[in-house]
């Protein structure tokens, strides 16, 4: 589970967002705000809004203050600030909402930015210490969150750190980071982590010292407890496995941050833990209850101690157990499974009723706050209950502000009635966990129940109890498309997921134009992977037609913001890509010439944002532009990457291999190279890439290689994982069959059959697996792997939402909302399908497609 999602679903009921615009007349800071005076400029900066003198000239880096400010506290907070910032002619920057505010500060939002309502530039370090001075009287005694990342000046809500004014980007670790400079001009970047440092270069200003030493001040021999490893990390506060310095006893030390971790109610994470330590003392004594052993608190934050308890949670559990994610399971491994899980059910139904017995409400009931305890034979030998901060004594008023997507009771639900909506969500999700669908398109209980009754042998009134507790207590419309149809028309399927993408379209915004994953708001709306450009090729290569508005929109948005990233999925190249191809040459030879910089500073080999795509890029344009200049930039990248190969370190256990990120890249460039140069030792080099990522895969229990990462997931996708392997090596086996790396195809495709993913999606999901099985079909007609794509093809129904008039839509990463974008969601499903259907394998450019041996 990727907690960052959480942060974006405030905005939208459908559709991950920032929360840009004002929730109501009364929710914008500004309104309340005198207008700046002639000779300001004011812009609208995304979720800030930015203020300063038309005649500053700011630096580009240097001592920065940001104002910290709660919920109840921050309109008079900003009056101050914005008053004083006016005054003196300093430029700032605000947060434009109170909504904004709150999912800045809510549980999951980013814990580095955290707390920041205004951030005030100085334009040198005397004005810093006098703005210091100045603006800490005047907010003295103002409460806000502790902002992770800076060094708090004095008691108050000012806190300051060295960075960036201006926006300046570098790579770094395979990635585009904002940086700032060395004296010698050298970039560096501009590290923004939940902590306090300063550059090696930079001297601390003599008015910070006091407050550095404070911050040093603290004893550390005041905490009663010894650390030894952090377990979750949220914007409340930290999980740690601790031990009591009295008596050398191992616990859990939950921690909880003032103001900060909100919920919708706005209830902080300090209050929260106080109310969980009260629930546990009233449930003391309860097996599977952690005891609590002290609260107390020690600097700002509040800590919980309480008993650790034995077992891995639900989650992991079901990962590790569930039958259909293997290839191909007997139905004897399926009854297994189902008596193991109805069991564990059945206990957990026990647990909650001596937690009721006590008249306490849990609140929370998911996969991640149930932990389970095996015997070495994978006997269930204990089940527990974490995390109390939700539950609730059933005789106070009010209800959970916060809870799991696909867990958490509708508004009409009070109680233990809260808890009862929860386990019934249990039952349904340790046989199909899509529960999150049910929050986008309540109508899908049926299917999903009906799903779970055929493929399970339950008891006879399984199905019918989770719809008498899950059913909306509103009737809601059947959420039913063709995909639900016996036999489908694929041709409808397809012209459907087109007509939801267009009907999604925002052209009046300038950051996006289909909605898609949060990384839309990291590396911009008009990007392949997650924006514009690829939705256009994708609707075009799909055959469902050219959109010149739509064009439009993306040759104004890299005209108005060039990208800062150079890669194909995620930058310049793919975008170009794109306007090449639609007829917009001018428009892509600018942007490579752009990107000529950024490339020649890029050391990432993927296929992503690194010098694989590019160079496969450069290829096309050759082929495109009839210019062999292009070619010659292709093959020198190619030697580069070969230099990188040669020195690659070994393997780790971070999951890299695969289309995007993986040598699986550079591999798909080199037999591309082989085809146009006819040179056979790129062959040999793309299989030498290939064999680098296949040495990151691990056999699992069924015999099918999936990509290590950590310790205990393996993972099948395109973008990391046996599909993006597999697809690169169906193009190798095209011209060398006999590759020593294809001897593992068999066992990468093997991982791609199992019946159950958790995403639809191209990158990230089923149609990943699916693209690989069709590439793998068309080389080799084996009835399994017909029945294996027919398979995947019928599953699809399972994530088929409604959207607009007629139109598809599917859930994008987490299923939390829904997404159009290419890497995780409707167009991406398009391409593959066209992919599959129309036997091409184009799945993606420089896939797939008829490519014959060189003639020379």
């Amino acid at each position: 589970m990727d907690l960052r999602y959480e942060a974006f679903c405030f905005a939208d009921p459908l559709f991950f967002d920032e929360q840009r615009q004002a929730a109501d007349q009364g929710d914008a800071f500004a309104a309340t705000l005198p207008l700046p005076p002639e000779g300001w400029r004011e812009e609208q900066l995304g979720i800030w809004r930015s203020l300063r003198p038309e005649s500053a000239a700011l630096p580009a880096q240097g001592w920065k203050i940001h104002v910290s400010a709660g919920l109840d506290n921050a309109d008079r907070v900003l009056r101050t600030a914005h008053r004083y910032c006016l005054d003196r002619g300093i430029a700032f920057k605000h947060l434009r909402t109170r909504s904004i505010l709150l999912s800045r500060n809510s549980k999951y939002a980013p814990r580095a930015a955290s707390g920041k309502l205004i951030t005030i530039y100085p334009v040198d370090d005397e004005q810093f210490s006098r703005v210091l001075a100045e603006l800490s009287a005047a907010l003295d005694g103002e409460p806000g969150p502790y902002i992770l990342s800076d060094l708090r000046y004095g008691a108050g809500p000012l806190f300051v750190r060295y960075g960036g004014f201006l926006q300046r980007w570098m790579e770094a670790d395979g990635a585009r980071v904002l940086a700032i400079s060395r004296p010698d001009g050298t970039l560096v970047p501009d590290r923004r982590e939940p902590r306090f440092s300063v550059p090696d270069w930079v001297e601390l200003p003599e008015c910070l010292a006091p407050h550095v030493a404070a911050r040093r001040a603290g004893d550390p021999a005041a905490f009663p407890y010894r650390v030894t490893s952090s377990l979750h990390f949220s914007n409340g506060g930290g999980v740690y496995l601790a031990r009591r310095l009295a008596d050398d006893q191992e616990v859990v030390l939950k921690e909880a941050r003032p103001y900060a971790g909100l919920d919708r109610d706005r209830t902080d994470a300090v209050a929260r833990l106080r109310r969980e330590y009260e629930v546990l003392y009233r449930l003391r004594g309860i097996p599977g209850i952690p005891a609590a052993h002290d609260l107390f608190a020690v600097w700002e934050h509040l800590f919980l101690a309480m008993e650790k308890v034995e077992g891995r949670a639900l989650g992991p559990w079901l990962a590790r157990h569930y039958p259909l994610i293997r290839h191909e399971p007997g139905e004897r491994e399926i009854a297994d499974y189902t008596r193991r899980a109805l069991a564990l059910v059945d206990r957990v139904a026990r647990l909650l009723d001596r937690v009721h017995e006590r008249g306490v409400v849990f609140g929370d009931l998911h996969a991640l706050n149930i932990l389970v305890d095996e015997d070495g034979d994978d006997t269930v030998s204990s089940v527990s209950l974490i995390d109390f901060e939700m539950a609730f004594p059933v005789d106070s008023p009010g209800r959970p502000a916060l809870g799991a997507p696909g867990f958490r009771a509708p508004r009409d639900r009070t109680g233990f009635a809260i808890d009862h909506h929860a386990l019934a969500a249990l039952k349904l999700w340790i046989f199909l966990p899509l529960n999150p669908l049910l929050e986008l398109a309540p109508g899908k209980l049926p299917a999903l129940v009906d799903f779970v009754e055929r493929r399970f042998p339950l008891p006879a009134d399984y199905g019918a109890e989770i719809l008498r507790e899950l059913a909306p207590r509103k009737p809601v419309p059947p959420a039913t498309t063709e995909l639900d149809q016996p036999d489908p028309d694929w041709g409808v399927v397809r012209k459907s997921l087109a007509t939801a993408i267009l009907a999604s379209a925002t052209p009046h915004r300038t950051d996006r134009l289909f909605p898609g994953d949060i990384e839309q708001f990291r590396v911009g709306g008009a990007g392949f992977g997650y924006g514009a450009a690829g939705v256009l090729h994708a609707l075009d290569v799909a055959g469902a037609g050219r959109y010149p508005e739509h064009e439009r929109w993306l040759l104004a948005a890299v005209h108005r913001e060039p990208p800062t990233r150079p890669g194909f999925v995620d930058g310049a190249h793919g975008i170009a890509h794109v306007l090449e191809n639609l007829g917009h040459h001018d428009a892509a030879d600018e942007l490579l010439a752009g990107a000529a910089t950024l490339v020649e500073q890029t050391r990432d080999h993927g296929l992503g944002g690194g010098l694989s795509g590019i160079a496969l890029n450069l290829l096309h344009f050759a082929g495109t532009r009839r210019d062999p200049e292009y070619a010659a930039r292709a093959t020198e990248l190619g030697e580069r990457l070969l230099g990188a190969l040669g020195t690659a370190p070994p393997p780790d256990d971070v999951g890299r291999a695969g289309l995007l990120g993986g040598w699986s890249g550079p591999a798909l460039l080199f037999v591309r190279l082989y085809e146009h140069t006819g040179d056979r030792a790129w062959l040999e080099h793309a299989d030498r890439a290939l064999a680098r990522d296949v040495a990151e895969c691990v056999e699992t229990d069924d015999g099918a290689l999936q990509v290590r990462d950590g310790g205990a997931r393996t993972l099948p996708y395109a973008a990391v994982g046996s599909a993006g392997i597999a697809l690169v090596a169906e193009e190798l086996a095209a011209h060398a069959p006999d590759a020593p790396s294809l001897a593992h195809q068999p066992a990468l495709l093997r991982a791609c059959r199992g019946e159950f993913v958790i995403h639809p999606g191209l990158l990230f999901g089923r149609c990943g697996l699916l693209a690989a099985l069709a590439a793998a079909r068309r080389r080799d007609p084996d009835p399994a792997l017909a029945d294996a794509v027919a398979l995947h093809l019928s599953r699809l129904a399972l994530y088929a939402i409604p959207y607009g008039e007629g139109g598809i839509a599917v859930p994008g990463n987490q299923l939390l909302r829904l997404s159009m974008d290419v890497n995780t969601g409707g167009a991406g499903v398009l391409l593959a399908l066209a992919a599959t259907l129309d036997g091409h394998g184009a799945v993606l450019p420089f896939l797939g497609g008829s490519r014959p041996a060189p003639s020379h």
